[in-house]
Formats: C-alpha cells, sequence, structure tokens
C-alpha cells in the first residue's frame, strides 16, 4: 500500500502551502540549544513537515514539539556516510527511542564508488531495519556521484525498503540540482519520494525543484522560502 508522504506534490499545491513540504533544517557543528528551540517555535509558527537535526538534539526537539503534527528527523552517519552498519543502526534506534519520527542517513559513498552495491544495500537495510517503521530518506549525496551511479543508489533505495531518496548533506562541494532531482524521480517513479536539499535558499529555488519532482525540501533557510511564497 502506498503510503501518504509517497505522494507527489504539485507546483500549484507547493505554492500553495510550501512549508508543508519543507525540512527545517539546523545541522551545523555550532548549532547551540537555544537555536534549536528557535527551530522548533518556528516549525511551529509556520507549519514545516518536520525538523532536521543532528542526534544530539532529537529529545529535545521531541519534547519541544510534543503534540504538534510536525515530525522530528534525525539524520545518521552524517555527514559522511562512513560510519560502519553496527554503528548507524546504533544509531537509529537511539534516534527512534528519542521520539525521532523520521531517519535521513547517508550512504557509504566509497563503497558505492567502488562497485559494492551489496554493502550499501545492507547499510540501508539496517537502518531501515532499526527504524522500526519510521520514515527513512537516503541521502546519496549527488556531487560526489556519476549519473549512473546516481541511478544505482536510487535502486538499491528502492530495493532496501527506504522511503525516500534524498540528493545531498549540504556539507559537500555542492547541494542539489533539478537535474539530479528529475533523474531521481524518473528512477524511482512514485514509489518512492524525493527530496532535495542543500543550497536551497529562495521559494524560487523550492519550486524549482518541486517541478523537477521533489516532493520534500530540506532547508535552513525554511522561514525566508515561506515568506516570500506569501509575496510573490
Amino acid at each position: 500500500m502506498k503510503s501518504t508522504f509517497l505522494t507527489t506534490v504539485s507546483p500549484e499545491s507547493a505554492a500553495k502551502n510550501i512549508a508543508a513540504i519543507i525540512d527545517h533544517t539546523a545541522l551545523k557543528p555550532e548549532t547551540m540549544p537555544a537555536d534549536i528551540e528557535k527551530l522548533c517555535q518556528e516549525a511551529k509558527t509556520f507549519g514545516f513537515a518536520a525538523v532536521c537535526v543532528n542526534p544530539a538534539y532529537v529529545k529535545m526537539c521531541s519534547e519541544l514539539l510534543a503534540g504538534s503534527r510536525i515530525a522530528v528527523a534525525s539524520v545518521v552517519g552524517f555527514p559522511l556516510g562512513a560510519s560502519t552498519i553496527q554503528m548507524k543502526s546504533a544509531e537509529t534506534s537511539e534516534a527512534v527511542e528519542n521520539g525521532a519520527k523520521e531517519i535521513d542517513m547517508v550512504i557509504p559513498v566509497g563503497r558505492l564508488k567502488s562497485g559494492d552495491y551489496d554493502y550499501v544495500r545492507r547499510d540501508i537495510q539496517a537502518v531501515v531495519s532499526a527504524a522500526l517503521g519510521k520514515l527513512v530518506k537516503v541521502i546519496i549525496e549527488t556531487a560526489l556521484l556519476t549519473d549512473d551511479e546516481k541511478v544505482v543508489a536510487c535502486q538499491i533505495a528502492q530495493q532496501a525498503g527506504a522511503h525516500f531518496v534524498k540528493t545531498s548533506t549540504g556539507f559537500s562541494k555542492s547541494g542539489a540540482t533539478t537535474a539530479d532531482v528529475a533523474l531521481m524521480r524518473k528512477v524511482v517513479g512514485d514509489s518512492m519520494g524525493v527530496k532535495a536539499a542543500g543550497g536551497i535558499r529562495t521559494f524560487a529555488d523550492a519550486m524549482a525543484m518541486v517541478r523537477a519532482g521533489a516532493n520534500r525540501i530540506g532547508a535552513s533557510s525554511g522561514v525566508q522560502i515561506v515568506r516570500e511564497s506569501k509575496v510573490i
């Protein structure tokens, strides 16, 4: 059965309520508790889909957002994807225990590029299993991959039971591009969600990703994006 989060988003719908597909993000190493408090308050004020934070802040966000419909998303193996499978599994389990409803994991990019597809599949499957049915988004870090590798990464994520493929961590050479989003959507069809993240700072940026096929946007500029949407 297809879950509601897999439904595609029309540009018209996104333009009317762009906040509903934004993961409001704070992942920088210098992020402080006060920044997290502000992030969660903004999420409630503007009605974002989720807040996306590092594992150390998952429990805090869960408490601040208790009673709201806003999900808490935790990154796993972030930003390099080079943790062991066991560590990613444990990190996921702890995030879920602390209230995470969504997991944004980074694939082992080097393993993918070396052709060790079985390892990548097992890596994703371990996180999916540890997530206990919670939403899993697989960050493939498109800036480091060829188009052929992007296709393979999306296919493996599908096979491993993930729910979304995601372009970028925002900590690599570059972020999301419309070409990458379109390619990822072409590969997964309507069987998975596609999240565009990295370098999306304006309403125009966000809408370009939606038109390319994204149905979730990751951005630290969510407030600016929503405010721009109200005046255009």
